[in-house]
């Protein structure tokens, strides 16, 4: 069974797999992470403008894994 992360196109969702690879490497030595951190790496990695949307759009402030991944709809946690 495909599952939504392996196929972009299943049931209109996006593919996450960029965005929980980019908060995988983000969070590894890591604990909490500051929004603009979080923006400075995703522009880096060159992630799709969609995904550098959304975390542009999160209000600023330090963040989890857990709840990056919650506000952004990652799949890590």
């Amino acid at each position: 069974m495909i599952g939504v992360t392996d196929d972009a196109s299943v049931a209109g969702e996006p593919d996450t797999r960029l965005l929980d690879d980019l908060l995988d490497d983000i969070f590894r030595a890591q604990e909490r992470v500051i929004q603009a951190e979080i923006y400075r790496r995703a522009v880096a990695a060159e992630l799709p403008p969609d995904l550098l949307a959304r975390i542009d759009g999160l209000p600023e402030g330090e963040y989890s894994v857990d709840e990056v991944s919650d506000l952004l709809g990652g799949s890590i946690g």
